[in-house]
């Protein structure tokens, strides 16, 4: 029995209770996608029970969705990529990773920039595509790198191919991730290559993303544990620090990623988990404010969905979710606090209406216990039925 989880990287269903805290009260990425383009065309996702879970502009309800479908709250203070993955593999965070909205102190700058033997430009709280064009000019004429942050719990380092290489930049990354330990602790550094020129930037597949360790005990390790292989595509592996992880496969974009699933569920036949990330919807859309973007690329996974319905096996489950919110319809460019669907899909599986879950951590507690793991996870089972 193999279980899929296909995560739409950002791809919330409205403000969470506490989203007000985080200025994300009016929230709802999938809802404002919708409206911005007077409807989704989406009728697999929709059949599967997608617009059952929150109404959505271009289509109604279905009266027999084909999956077991609900929305999924987080619990984990944040709004982040590493604190939805986590607490969706069982993991929960008690307090949130620190952030620094004014850039970072000034002494943990120098520390860098004496680590790496060169000035550093930037150090503010920025968009990625905003910054380097900002700054990709005096980059390529002085060789130093670009440094920023955002709301979420990052540093990022940003430097042009033809003028640092990308070894070198993974090597700065290195550096950063050991000096941003302790009271600098961030959740991610994150190389951040880019090409082309002034005016016309553009950041290329080769990011990497250097997290802090997970220390065991979540689902991946316990699956291993089992002898259960976990097959990584995208950025998975990078934000568990490859604890788990059979095989990795990098993704050079959603497309991509959904050909690497497909191609996986018609090679791996045994017991296994198939954890694929889709970034896109948060890095080229989300963060950009590109509602009709967005809307395209759940369009794109919609229309390569029924690929992989066809390829699954009696007693396997594809689930379909996601790790928090950006709502490209918003002021700013930053994640939002949002519930995040779960569609629950087998050919075995009974269809309907699952209640609201308190946490991510639900899912991975449930996907331990199918492979009968000791589980150590912050989370409640989920009641999925049977149609035998």
């Amino acid at each position: 029995m193999r279980t899929i989880i296909i995560v739409l990287d950002s791809v919330g269903c409205g403000a969470l209770p506490d989203a007000a805290i985080y200025g994300d009260q009016n929230a709802n990425t999938l809802a404002h996608v919708a409206d911005a383009v007077e409807g989704l065309k989406i009728p697999q996702l929709r059949d599967l029970g997608l617009g059952n879970i929150l109404p959505l502009a271009g289509g109604a309800t279905v009266a027999s969705p084909s999956a077991a479908y609900g929305k999924m709250a987080e619990v984990s203070p944040g709004k982040d990529t590493i604190t939805g993955h986590w607490e969706m593999a069982g993991l929960r965070l008690v307090q949130p990773f620190a952030v620094y909205p004014g850039g970072f102190p000034v002494e943990l700058i120098e520390r860098l920039e004496a680590a790496i033997g060169r000035k550093t430009l930037g150090n503010i709280a920025a968009s990625g595509t905003d910054i380097i064009e900002q700054l990709g000019p005096e980059h390529q004429k002085t060789g130093y790198p670009i440094v920023y942050t955002s709301a979420d719990s990052v540093m990022q380092i940003a430097v042009h191919l033809e003028t640092v290489p990308l070894a070198q930049l993974y090597a700065w990354c290195e550096i950063a991730r050991q000096l941003c330990r302790g009271s600098y602790e961030v959740a991610r550094i994150i190389a951040r290559p880019f090409i082309g020129s002034s005016g016309a930037y553009f950041r290329t597949a080769e990011r990497h993303d250097y997290p802090i360790n997970p220390g065991g005990n979540h689902l991946l390790t316990l699956l291993q544990e089992r002898g259960i292989p976990v097959y990584a595509v995208g950025k998975i592996a990078d934000v568990f620090c490859n604890e788990g992880v059979t095989a990795s496969y990098k993704t050079k974009d959603n497309l991509d990623g959904m050909q690497i699933t497909e191609k996986l569920l018609l090679e791996k036949r045994e017991d296994c988990l198939i954890f694929t990330n889709l970034v896109e919807f948060d890095s080229l859309y989300g963060h950009r404010n590109n509602p009709s973007g967005y809307a395209g690329a759940l369009e794109e996974f919609d229309r390569f969905l029924p690929r992989l319905l066809q390829n699954l096996q009696a007693d396997d489950w594809l689930i379909i979710t996601a790790d928090h919110g950006c709502d490209p319809t918003s002021v700013g460019t930053d994640h939002s606090r949002e519930y995040v669907p779960l569609l629950l899909y087998g050919p075995n599986i009974l269809p309907g209406a699952l209640e609201t879950r308190s946490s991510f951590a639900d899912l991975g507690t449930t996907i331990a216990y199918r492979y009968g793991c000791t589980m150590p996870l912050h989370g409640t089972l989920i009641p999925v039925q049977s149609r035998k």
